[in-house]
């Protein structure tokens, strides 16, 4: 009887401590990590109707990027941490860039495209394309406070999130934010951060989900 007792307590322990694992790799794995400093909205948020002009001088606006997920930075030459984090971007853009994503580094240096040209020359960026608003109206239109400011915009031209301050955009951390955005090729913004619960449960009934596996395998463990 003791003997018995003995296994069947020390069984439960063994179930109830494979379970935590499964849950608590569940919840890790459900959960999109939001690089720091990096806001996430709620809710998309229109964004103001800027133009600049691109290397040839042709007046541009966001909407010529509409279809893609657009990281707009606002930078300037002049400013100390936009020098540090540029080629940081411009690896981003190695990267990631191509028909659904795109770095777009909008320069206020008053010096114009020439300006760009010699930094993007001195500093061995090979990967950006140059745009310049030389009258500085889109750092006040964007509502940026200080520089550098970077805005991520989604397919339909909507601001999803917002990173005040200089970030290493090519970390691990922050490809493996932007990968999964920019695979789904929908609008699917309102969702970032967020779990549709029906998209969830059609995936449930088709395969079975992270936590329905692990409950299977301490199952297929113990037996039962």
């Amino acid at each position: 009887m003791t003997f018995r007792m003995r296994s069947y307590s020390t069984l439960s322990v063994a179930y109830s401590a494979a379970l935590i694992v499964v849950l608590t790799g569940a919840q890790t794995g459900a959960a999109q990590e939001t690089p720091k400093n990096l806001v996430v909205h709620n809710a998309p948020q229109p964004v103001a109707s800027i133009k600049f002009e691109d290397e040839s001088g042709q007046t541009r606006g966001l909407t010529d990027f509409k279809g893609k997920i657009v990281v707009l930075n606002v930078w300037a030459t002049w400013c100390v941490p936009c020098r540090t984090e540029m080629p940081t971007l411009d690896r981003l853009q190695a990267a990631l860039g191509g028909p659904d994503f795109e770095v777009v580094p909008l320069s206020i240096d008053r010096g114009g495209i020439d300006t760009i040209r010699k930094f993007y020359a001195d500093i061995a960026v090979r990967n950006l394309a140059m745009y310049v608003d030389t009258s500085g109206q889109a750092l006040r239109e964007l509502g940026a406070i200080g520089l550098p400011t970077t805005l991520i915009i989604d397919r339909s031209g909507q601001e999803f999130g917002r990173m005040v301050g200089p970030a290493e955009w090519d970390s691990a951390e922050m490809t493996q934010f932007l990968r999964p955005i920019i695979a789904k090729r929908d609008d699917t913004s309102n969702s970032i951060g967020q779990t549709d619960p029906t998209v969830v449960a059609e995936k449930n009934e088709d395969a079975p989900g992270t936590l329905r596996r692990g409950l299977q395998w301490v199952k297929t463990l113990f037996g039962k």
